[in-house]
């Protein structure tokens, strides 16, 4: 069961960077297009509305990227400092406590959603239940990540582990250095 947990924990992180990385190529070329045609021609007047429309799914899915890679703040002296028994109550209660405002949020994020429905972008007439759906889905993911990560921390694994590719390249990279 961990093992199907931590394949999903990392499909999720395979899926989204690709999303995330083309939300930002495409924020770049909008926005680019923006400044040419409006120094050297007529502005396109669609650009505006499709950059903060993939600003918004950026923020909320490189959000869900950032927690499937344990790279959102989070302050550990405390819990660092406490014994293994009772560092894992803390980190499980944490864990809940994420879970609980993830889903409101989630919840929150379906209202706006279906409340904003009826509305239309002004220039490419889009709904805008289109624009909002990130909220609940990057929320809903979230929460099915911390979901993991009490399975985990119950089974008495590790939770995620902070900056996990990052400081496995970095390891790599200085063994190889000690090694030359």
């Amino acid at each position: 069961m961990l093992k199907g947990l931590a394949w999903l924990d990392r499909l999720v992180g395979t899926l989204l960077k690709p999303v995330v990385f083309a939300g930002m190529a495409g924020l770049t070329a909008v926005i680019t297009l923006q400044i040419v045609s409006r120094v050297f021609f007529t502005s396109v007047g669609w650009t505006e509305e499709v950059a903060r429309f993939l600003l918004i799914w950026i923020t909320f899915l490189g959000a869900a990227l950032a927690y499937q890679q344990g790279r959102h703040i989070a302050v550990t002296v405390l819990r660092d400092n406490l014994p293994p028994a009772l560092r894992r109550i803390v980190s499980g209660a944490a864990v809940l406590v994420t879970i609980v405002f993830l889903l409101t949020l989630a919840k929150i994020g379906w209202q706006y959603m279906n409340m904003q429905s009826f509305q239309k972008s002004p220039s490419l007439r889009l709904s805008m239940t289109y624009v909002y759906a990130v909220m609940p889905f990057a929320a809903l993911v979230m929460a099915g990540l911390s979901v993991i990560d009490l399975i985990r921390l119950l089974a008495g694994q590790p939770m995620r582990e902070a900056h996990s590719e990052i400081d496995s390249d970095v390891d790599q990279n200085a063994a190889q250095e000690t090694v030359q």
